[in-house]
């Protein structure tokens, strides 16, 4: 089986002189590999193929065989990283909680280990009308909300 950390050592590599970074990486039982990233400025097929190239081309395939997949973050996948979160500032979230409380809102700010949600009303319940830090480490899950608007 391929080894995992020197597919991330090859990644990381790949992508040092850019603004793009590994989201997921997986190499399953029968040598699928797949690849998923992201960016600060966001991620282009270009970026996909020049990654796939280089670390196609660091492996052999005479000494095992291997399927390489590189994909972009999608735009419904939930933020997995701090990182992901600046680009998105002034879209709106949906952020859910631990206890599964789940709080929608528009993100405002970003720090090392919080983020700051301006609360939109929702049907039910009456959000908080004052923003709301949310430490990093509270977030079960974050996904932008999106507007075909």
């Amino acid at each position: 089986m391929i080894d995992k950390d020197k597919i991330e050592a090859l990644a990381s590599t790949a992508l040092a002189d850019s603004d793009r970074f590994v989201i997921d990486l997986k190499v399953s039982a029968g040598n699928t590999i797949t690849i998923t990233i992201d960016g600060d400025t966001g991620v282009t097929i270009d970026d996909c193929i020049i990654l796939s190239k280089a670390i196609e081309g660091s492996l052999d395939r005479d000494a095992e065989d291997f399927e390489l997949r590189v994909t972009s973050f999608g735009a419904d996948s939930p933020l997995k990283l701090l990182r992901q979160y600046p680009k998105n500032i002034g879209r709106q979230l949906q952020v859910t909680l631990p206890d599964d409380e789940i709080i929608q809102g528009v993100l405002r700010a970003v720090s090392d280990d919080a983020i700051v949600v301006e609360p939109l009303p929702m049907k039910k319940k009456k959000a908080p009308s004052e923003p709301v830090t949310i430490p990093f480490a509270d977030i079960q899950q974050a996904k932008v909300i999106l507007s075909f608007k």
